[in-house]
């Protein structure tokens, strides 16, 4: 994909946290300024609770230098830049583009929380209420959660919406 560029300078997604329920007011005001932005929000039109809510609550990208930032943190309800400590973390433009095309898919999108392997995790629905154990391995659309006993394993497929992560256990 070719990089948006002004000048000599490269242009790069960011995520901006902002403040609660302020994302239509600050994507506005950024593109007031010129800036690109977007707000993923679920399927206007849909019939459903979660219609034009945004997908990612308190959060919306825009496009900018990051060496030119300054316009972007001075409007108001923005409280950050999505960083690792002081740097910026640049969001690839394949995956924003991916995600716009889930959005307009009309398929049924719902948000769960982000497990990797070896995240412990809490059982919180389903015959296994209660239980824990850790993710073993992402299966298609499961999760492989090994629950130890006895210095043996047992691993079991579940569906993420039924898990938590739990707290981890002091050694």
């Amino acid at each position: 994909m070719m990089k948006n560029t002004v000048g000599s300078q490269s242009l790069h997604w960011f995520a901006l946290r902002t403040k609660s329920n302020r994302e239509a007011v600050v994507t506005e005001a950024l593109a007031g300024r010129g800036l690109e932005t977007w707000c993923p929000r679920h399927g206007a039109g849909r019939y459903t609770s979660a219609a034009n809510k945004p997908v990612f609550p308190g959060y919306l990208f825009c496009r900018f230098n990051v060496h030119d930032r300054l316009p972007v943190l001075t409007v108001p309800g923005i409280l950050n830049i999505v960083s690792n400590g002081k740097t910026p973390l640049s969001i690839d433009e394949d995956e924003i583009e991916s995600l716009r095309l889930l959005l307009e898919s009309f398929l049924p999108v719902a948000p769960h929380e982000f497990f990797r392997v070896g995240d412990r995790v809490k059982i919180t629905d389903g015959p296994l209420t209660g239980v824990q154990g850790y993710v073993v391995q992402h299966q298609r659309h499961h999760l492989v959660v090994c629950i130890t006993l006895l210095q043996r394993a047992v691993s079991v497929v579940l569906e993420p919406q039924w898990l938590e992560k739990a707290c981890q256990l002091a050694a």
